[in-house]
């Protein structure tokens, strides 16, 4: 962790100042919240209209893609649907050997997902590596509760519509809304950047703080995930995407950025909940709807576009949110439901802090 960021955090006696100054508009912040407004909402009239499942994490992906530069959005979702599509094939081919076998399926879920947090470290485009390992690990944790290959297939293929359609969104209405970053001066790049032809960050190879946090990963997620099979409580699922989510490189950011999750997620969740008891009774049409998710992720998207000081609270808001509010492609209005995967989330937070 640079020396920066631990200077940076806030002190006691002006921790209010340095919340205005985080929070603080800038025109680049504007047009960034609004963009992730307007692709949040687009994802809930989409799935909803369509009924295409996983609206959560359609919703979720509009702030996963949506980078600072027009370029790099752009590179990121390209390379997120390929790693998707990657993802998606490689799990039929590990469902041919492991659907209906829990001792060969456990192992394989556990190695694609410390495959793919790896290569999260070691890509130059790391968010590529974490979606292949995510969607491989998160479609092999469920393999067991569906019944039929044939509905195992089709609910991976919805999967791959739900995040491939959110990705492709998110990119359009940056390249459309995003302005074009000022052309700067070249400059000499230092030896610890990497080449911009090279696939692999410079020290992939030979730094093993990336299979500390790739180990780190998988042990959290999948002690999750056995915890959860073995109490026979799967409404706690959400602790597995959890895991893999938020997991960091260090104690120090762990518990730092931990705070500021925990404090995003109790947030998103106490907002899911008051939108569930007080707001959707009162709710007839999807515009209603609209309004709300809206108002959350202009909340959260603000945040989230901030500095790594504060951004994790913003995610984890959205996170929270999303999850505890949407099943499928429609709201959740079953309390039970929404306390569980509440419940996951933090569980979740704590297992990997």
């Amino acid at each position: 962790m640079s020396a920066t960021f631990v200077e940076a955090r806030p002190i006691d006696s002006d921790w209010i100042g340095w919340l205005r100054h985080e929070l603080a508009p800038t025109r680049a912040r504007n047009i960034r919240t609004a963009i992730i407004v307007a692709g949040a909402v687009l994802c809930v009239i989409i799935s909803m209209t369509l009924q295409v499942p996983q609206l959560a994490t359609s919703a979720y992906m509009v702030f996963f893609a949506s980078k600072e530069t027009k370029l790099l959005t752009k590179n990121t979702g390209l390379g997120g649907i390929i790693a998707l599509t990657i993802g998606i094939g490689a799990t039929l081919l590990l469902y041919k050997f492991t659907y209906g076998h829990p001792e060969l399926r456990i192992p394989g879920m556990a190695i694609a997902l410390f495959l793919g947090m790896w290569l999260s470290r070691v890509l130059v485009m790391g968010p590529l590596g974490f979606l292949f390992g995510f969607v491989v690990a998160v479609s092999q944790s469920v393999g067991e509760e569906v019944s039929s290959p044939e509905l195992l297939v089709r609910g991976l293929l919805w999967l791959w519509v739900a995040l491939a359609y959110a990705i492709a969104l998110t990119v359009v209405l940056n390249l459309l809304f995003l302005p074009d970053t000022p052309k700067t001066v070249a400059r000499p790049k230092p030896k610890s950047e990497p080449d911009g032809r090279s696939l692999f960050v410079p020290d992939a190879f030979t730094n093993p703080a990336h299979v500390h946090f790739a180990f780190k990963v998988t042990f959290a997620a999948m002690f999750c995930y056995i915890v959860y099979e073995a109490i026979d409580w799967s409404g706690i699922h959400t602790a597995f995407i959890t895991c893999t989510f938020i997991a960091l490189e260090s104690t120090e950011a762990t518990f730092y950025k931990g705070t500021l999750r925990i404090v995003g997620c109790v947030i998103g969740g106490t907002l899911a909940l008051f939108t569930i008891v007080f707001l959707m009774p009162h709710m007839d049409t999807i515009a209603s709807l609209i309004v709300v998710v809206a108002c959350v992720a202009a909340i959260a998207g603000w945040v989230a576009t901030g500095t790594e000081l504060i951004s994790y609270a913003g995610l984890q808001m959205a996170f929270a949110f999303f999850y505890s509010v949407f099943q499928g492609y429609a709201p959740d209005t079953d309390l039970d439901n929404v306390r569980n995967r509440v419940v996951g989330i933090l569980f979740g937070l704590v297992v990997t802090g």
